[in-house]
């Protein structure tokens, strides 16, 4: 006999369940804290038992764990596969990113680019300040907005980005960022944080961004940009 959950949640096909199970695994990373199952099946937009019987199989692979409340949240199983995004590129940088952040006591990160937007990588706080932007890997924005995205679109003419067919702009900025290797903006993602950033060139992948964050600095911006600039060119050298 078949059980009124069962009857209330048709069996989906494989992409669709594949589908649901990234897009669990999206929500748990997106909110504030862990979530109960029914708070996510809402977020999800199915039956609880579709959402139960797609955590299990999350759970078993420890994709996401469960507290003593039964609530669940991302599990450990995701720094694994995270470790291995985009390895060389986080292994070129890490030097670089840990120099910038104690050499100029900002938050220092690589973004890659992600169809409309910019995800953070990996970060790099200074070791000793209390007082930095906080920029956690994963974190995405708008890639029309910000110095990190105008850096990846400075990597490519305009021509060339076009060409992309992106379906978004090529931002006039990214012209005068291509001309002296680096950019800057003020107040676009962050209200009243500033950002610099250079392009890093992945051979055989889309560019990157090498940048830094901060409130306010003493840092000369120009010097500060060719810094940066420099960090971003030393990577592409480790990635050739």
């Amino acid at each position: 006999m078949t059980s009124p959950a069962a009857a209330a949640a048709p069996q989906a096909s494989p992409s669709q369940t594949l589908s649901r199970g990234i897009r669990a695994l999206e929500i748990l990373a997106a909110a504030p804290g862990p979530l109960t199952i029914a708070e996510l099946a809402d977020a999800m937009g199915v039956h609880r038992s579709v959402a139960y019987r797609i955590l299990r199989t999350l759970e078993d692979h420890s994709l996401l764990v469960r507290d003593d409340a039964g609530r669940v949240q991302p599990g450990p199983g995701l720094a694994v596969l995270a470790r291995g995004v985009s390895r060389n590129l986080q292994s070129a940088a890490l030097p670089e990113l840990t120099q910038l952040a104690n050499s100029l006591d900002m938050t220092a990160f690589v973004a890659v680019w992600d169809h409309h937007d910019c995800i953070t990588l990996v970060t790099v706080e200074p070791r000793h300040s209390g007082a930095t932007v906080a920029q956690h890997p994963g974190t995405r924005h708008p890639i029309n907005a910000g110095a990190p995205g105008i850096a990846i679109q400075s990597a490519l003419s305009e021509v060339e980005w076009d060409r992309l067919d992106t379906g978004i702009p090529y931002r006039p900025e990214a012209s005068e960022a291509r001309k002296r290797g680096y950019s800057a903006s003020h107040d676009e993602v962050i209200a009243g944080v500033s950002s610099l950033a250079a392009p890093v060139r992945v051979p055989g992948g889309r560019p990157a961004a090498l940048a830094v964050v901060y409130i306010r600095s003493t840092h000369d911006p120009e010097a500060l940009g060719a810094a940066i600039a420099e960090s971003a060119a030393r990577i592409e050298g480790q990635l050739a």
